[in-house]
């Protein structure tokens, strides 16, 4: 990744293996002269190559003997994808003929591509930043059609542009904090304590809007896992089998049927998610099942969200005592899960329902009912299911519609920590020099996000995990 970005670089710019079309992709100041040394047009009336104009022609190697019949095109810098002079050759995809074309490309004075250098050259001169990059491949990896949307959002550069505003904004107040430092004797007012607050807590939330789908970047890239839990004979096999709709748990009558987890991947319209099921929680369990029950506890802590499943049966039972309040195994659940959201799931619907639905004790949780041996609400509930994982949080933060990746977030977290300890060094009355640091430190994560402040092993580390032809 340490070439000079003068040098003109090449690469297969299509998956390995045979298929359709192969694309070798060439881009640098000598590309197009590249091209046309080992380019036969086959059309008489050819003069030269008319930028973003496919043209058909033979590609020669560099004996000047035929190696296919191809479409190349030229597409002049700046405006490429590189910001450099960029073309394309379009032969038949099998991979010895893609790959003898890629190297009679390289024997003419172009060297190989490193894993994402089109798309770091593309950062270096302009034409997008890092968040931009880092989505290229985040679409091209993308599980979902969540994440394609997603990732679509972010290479649009709406990210970029928010971090942008949020970092312009805090330029105009280091600007004003630094003037009163800088220049006392010029009788510039100094901001008072509570309008400094308010322009920090302006900054503030617009961090907080952007980490709040940081969740949901990890749910539409990775898939979102989901952990049904409850007590025991609660139901929760069939409602799994009900969600996959085919029988993949064992169910019966027995409680403790379910001894040790169970996973199954699903899609939830687009979002692909991990379903598991969870040994019901009890004290009086077995030696056996109790190993069960500590690793559905262990599930419930990694969860992205847990189905608390509830056992509707039990009102002919105990009549309306388990909507009054929750048995053990629920409150445990809702204890356990206090990192991630719980969606409880009234199951045996098909036996009838509390008079008072949702029972009050849930009043904070959201609720549905369902009957997994009917199939009575379960397709709501795989709608509300999805709609919580990609709900923008669970602090009510409105969120921007934008997914930040890990290292994003990271960097977003960053900057929120310095401007809330800036909030409280503002009310603890501590002078403006030392305010001006926290707002460096600030402005240097959000930077960060965008790629102005990144160090050179940040970016090596982030374009290696790029393809070669990307």
């Amino acid at each position: 990744m340490n070439a000079e970005p003068q040098s003109t670089i090449a690469a297969i710019a299509t998956p390995h293996g045979t298929g359709g079309i192969g694309i070798v992709r060439i881009s640098g100041p000598q590309a197009k002269e590249v091209l046309s040394r080992m380019f036969l047009p086959l059309s008489p009336h050819f003069a030269n190559f008319r930028p973003w104009v496919l043209h058909r022609g033979r590609i020669l190697d560099e004996n000047g003997e035929p190696l296919d019949e191809v479409l190349a095109v030229h597409m002049p810098g700046p405006r490429s994808f590189t910001g450099e002079d960029v073309v394309e050759i379009h032969c038949h995809g099998g991979a010895f003929l893609v790959r003898a074309v890629l190297e009679s490309v390289l024997r003419r004075g172009v060297r190989q591509a490193e894993r994402g250098e089109f798309s770091r050259r593309a950062f270096v001169n302009g034409r997008m930043d890092l968040s931009q990059a880092e989505a290229v491949a985040e679409m091209i990896a993308a599980p979902s059609r969540e994440a394609l949307r997603y990732g679509l959002a972010r290479l649009d550069g709406l990210l970029g542009q928010r971090v942008k505003a949020l970092r312009e904004d805090l330029d105009g107040l280091r600007a004003r904090v630094c003037l009163s430092v800088d220049f006392p004797e010029e009788e510039v007012p100094e901001l008072d304590a509570e309008s400094f607050c308010a322009l920090v807590d302006g900054l503030i939330l617009g961090v907080r809007r952007l980490l709040a789908g940081s969740r949901r970047a990890g749910a539409m890239q990775h898939g979102a896992r989901v952990v049904l839990a409850g007590s025991v004979n609660a139901g929760k096999s069939s409602l799994l089998n009900a969600l996959l709709g085919r029988n993949r748990a064992l169910v019966t009558d027995i409680p403790g049927t379910t001894r040790d987890f169970l996973e199954e991947a699903c899609m939830l319209d687009g979002l692909p998610v991990c379903l598991t099921d969870t040994a019901g929680l009890r004290r009086d369990a077995g030696i056996v099942e109790q190993m069960g029950v500590e690793r559905s506890r262990e599930k419930i802590s990694e969860a992205d969200a847990v189905l608390l499943v509830l056992d509707g049966g039990r009102l002919g039972e105990a009549g309306a005592a388990a909507a009054r309040c929750p048995d053990a195994a629920s409150r445990e659940v809702l204890e356990a899960a206090e990192t991630c959201p719980v969606l409880a799931v009234w199951n045996k619907s098909d036996l009838g329902l509390p008079a008072v639905f949702p029972p009050r004790w849930l009043e904070k949780t959201e609720c549905c009912a369902v009957s997994a041996l009917s199939g009575e609400g379960v397709e709501e509930l795989a709608e509300r299911l999805r709609a919580l994982l990609l709900a923008d949080g669970r602090e009510h933060v409105p969120g921007d519609g934008l997914a930040p990746n890990a290292r994003q977030s990271l960097e977003l977290e960053e900057a929120l920590k310095h401007l809330e300890a800036l909030r409280l060094d503002v009310l603890e009355g501590q002078p403006h020099d030392c305010c001006a640091a926290r707002l460096d430190l600030a402005a240097g994560h959000l930077e960060a996000v965008t790629g102005l402040s990144s160090a050179e092993q940040v970016l090596n580390s982030i374009f290696e995990q790029f393809c070669i032809g990307k």
